[in-house]
């Protein structure tokens, strides 16, 4: 586990980093299109999850689905954290 951490740890920062722009850029999700869209990649994120816990893919694709689990994990909860980070503007 740490040889893996060790490999995709960069990945894992670089995908935190970019989702913290991108969430800081785009604020939280306003239409029911977005919203929509916004569970769907946590639906996504969680079914990815529960298959690398559960072990259901053996081998490099079981890899795969666990860097991918991961990687979107790490860009949603940069996206999130950017999100709320946003300060809404008032105008005079």
């Amino acid at each position: 586990m740490i040889a893996l951490l060790t490999l995709i740890g960069p990945a894992l920062v670089l995908g935190f980093l970019l989702g913290t722009v991108v969430g800081r850029r785009a604020g939280l999700p306003r239409t029911r299109m977005s919203v929509a869209g916004a569970l769907a990649l946590v639906l996504v994120a969680a079914v990815a999850g529960g298959l690398s816990v559960a072990g259901l893919v053996p081998g490099r694709p079981g890899l795969w689905v666990e860097v991918g689990a991961l990687l979107l994990a790490a860009y949603l909860a940069g996206t999130g954290l950017g999100a709320v980070s946003v300060r809404r503007r008032t105008s005079a």
